[in-house]
């Protein structure tokens, strides 16, 4: 059997589906892995990916079997290498940490800074992106969603509500006609999405809330949507943790057009073991506990847990 510098290469390349991006992210030359993956295979006597310029590396059946059993090697390297590097001295190592676009930048950025000032030996990569993630793939150690994985090995807990409501600069709201009602919205201009580039159906509202508005903005970001709201030519729904604590915006019939949405945190359940995964998500789930009125618009400011809090290590952690 191979070494585990072979599996590791072949983990990449399964994830990455190019060569040329698995050297990358190993640090070595695409001659490098294209040789290790060769070797692998004759080692093994099996075909592990079908090759070619189209769809790069994509698994064989074999290949898709033997991908579960390398991250189960994987994941037990790295929970003995946690258990056998001094744990006393707190976790170490790294994460990536993927989310949805606001979230990561408002909240998510801001609290891993914390997080990071209490576990000096963690480094971070913080993904807030306007797309899905792909824990598959091993885009990320934990994913921050709009929605609940429907299926897959992975443990999973709904972080907590958030609330968007439609909002307009209070220029824009003086020299426009008055919003009084719902009918109302008929004579004014809109920010959205993008339609047909949207990643989750849980981000079709303006539909629900102006079928028949008249959108003249639209982009796959919401901080560009923020920016274009600002610009003062439009109006748009945005999660109260990002408007709310712009005063340059004012929200418009807040007792009526009221929008909930869910924010869900999965990993892979073999990362269970490790210490580094789970002290981040037990502090993710404690901070949003605390940030429950800013993320449904009753404050402005963004807490962090109390200097003397310790994680629990995800002991109550449910499985998706």
């Amino acid at each position: 059997m191979s070494d585990w510098d072979a599996i590791r290469y072949f983990l990449e390349v399964a994830r990455t589906q190019r060569a040329s991006a698995a050297a990358q992210r190993l640090g070595v030359r695409h001659s490098t892995v294209t040789r290790r993956i060769r070797s692998l295979e004759l080692d093994l006597g099996i075909t592990l990916f079908e090759k070619s310029r189209a769809s790069g590396f994509t698994l064989t059946e074999e290949g898709q079997r033997f991908f579960a059993y390398a991250e189960q090697v994987e994941s037990a390297l790295l929970a003995a290498r946690e258990a056998l590097s001094g744990a006393a001295q707190g976790p170490s190592g790294h994460l990536r940490i993927g989310s949805t676009e606001g979230f990561g930048s408002t909240i998510l950025t801001p609290l891993m800074i914390d997080f990071q000032r209490r576990h000096p030996g963690m480094t971070l990569d913080i993904m807030p992106v306007p797309r899905y993630i792909s824990l598959s793939k091993r885009e990320a150690d934990i994913a921050i969603a709009l929605e609940r994985p429907q299926r897959g090995p992975y443990l999973c807990t709904k972080l907590g509500d958030y609330v968007l409501q439609l909002y307009g600069t209070r220029e824009y709201l003086d020299r426009q006609p008055p919003i009084r009602h719902r009918h109302d919205l008929e004579r004014h201009r809109f920010i959205g999405y993008v339609d047909e580039l949207l990643f989750s159906d849980r981000l079709r509202y303006l539909d629900d809330l102006a079928p028949a508005a008249n959108v003249v903005f639209r982009s796959t970001s919401v901080l560009a949507q923020y920016q274009a709201a600002l610009g003062g030519q439009a109006l748009a729904i945005l999660p109260c943790f990002l408007a709310a604590q712009d005063t340059r915006l004012a929200p418009v019939l807040p007792h009526d057009i009221h929008v909930t949405r869910s924010f869900w945190m999965y990993c892979h359940e073999d990362l269970r073991q490790t210490r580094r995964v789970m002290a981040l998500w037990d502090y993710l789930k404690h901070a949003i506990d605390l940030n429950r009125e800013l993320l449904q618009g009753g404050s402005r400011t963004l807490r962090t847990p109390a200097e003397d809090w310790a994680p629990s290590y995800g002991t109550d952690a449910p499985a998706a």
